[in-house]
């Protein structure tokens, strides 16, 4: 009987356990409403609109028609997507590596913060719109320009937002473990890079979305592939719901690198989503 009623506890609790994990899964659900809904009605007001007021398409299309032309030149966006794609993940992955090692550096070198710092700061002031011709222009027109662009506006985010988050490290935290006889690697294990994990992954998410932007800066200066080539014909043939096409597809890309981090995110760090989520349920 005592194995019968343990064997029955297990089945309540394990029965319970799922009944949490559906009611966690269909509220998080819900959360993702009111922006479909606002997404979705903003859409019907917009075909209504051009509906009634009968807004030529190479103004404005509705967006039946956008849909309808993106299925009619699926083949055409999607060879031109897979360009632009490539440019934005090797864009992206180089700052994103760089970017670490740099943070890192500047870590363990005054010196060097100051000397990488305004360097940086100076970057971001050069826009680039006005730097990618000039880039075309020193290497051709091949894919590395594009590179350089992605890398130039994604690398920004990743080091600033480490930096500072390898500086909010609690000192009192480094020097207990220094006086347990911590060397530097464990201190930097331990410590140091689980702290600034945070802030990495903070601008980690800016670099992805930003990374779409770059790609497009490169290929609309110079390139004979990718979706803002594409663009670039399609505005000359007034083929306006091709062009919402394309943007649609650089949005979701967007949306999609976006996400990308985020799953990473969540897998690199646990403890931190468990800790977010106690916090919330404290207050």
């Amino acid at each position: 009987m005592t194995v019968q009623a343990e064997d029955m506890h297990a089945e309540v609790r394990e029965l319970e356990r799922r009944r949490r994990s559906s009611n966690r899964i269909f509220w998080r659900l819900v959360g993702y409403l009111p922006p479909i809904v606002l997404l979705g009605l903003g859409v019907l007001a917009w075909q209504v609109i051009a509906t009634i007021q009968n807004v030529p398409d190479y103004l404005l299309p509705k967006p039946s028609l956008i849909w309808q032309t993106t299925i009619d030149e699926r083949d055409l966006l999607l060879t031109n997507t897979w360009p632009t794609l490539r440019i934005v993940v090797f864009g992206f992955l180089i700052s994103l590596s760089l970017g670490i090692v740099l943070a890192i550096a500047i870590n363990y070198s005054t010196l060097l913060e100051r000397a990488v710092y305004p360097i940086l700061i100076a970057s971001q002031t050069i826009p680039l719109i006005a730097l990618a011709p000039i880039l075309v222009v020193l290497l051709g027109f091949s894919v590395t320009p594009k590179l350089i662009v992605v890398f130039l506006i994604c690398f920004f985010p990743i080091v600033v937002n480490t930096v500072d988050g390898f500086k909010s490290v609690d000192p009192d935290q480094i020097n207990l473990l220094r006086t347990l006889g911590a060397g530097r690697w464990r201190l930097f294990r331990d410590v140091q890079f689980p702290t600034a994990l945070p802030y990495l992954f903070s601008g980690t998410k800016v670099a992805a979305t930003f990374s779409v932007i770059g790609a497009v800066f490169g290929e609309l200066v110079g390139s004979d592939e990718g979706l803002a080539h594409l663009m670039i014909q399609k505005e000359a043939q007034l083929d306006t719901a091709a062009l919402f096409s394309a943007m649609l597809i650089l949005s979701l890309m967007g949306i999609m690198m976006f996400v990308a981090v985020a799953i990473a995110e969540r897998l690199l760090m646990p403890w931190y989503h468990t800790e977010k989520k106690r916090n919330a349920l404290n207050r």
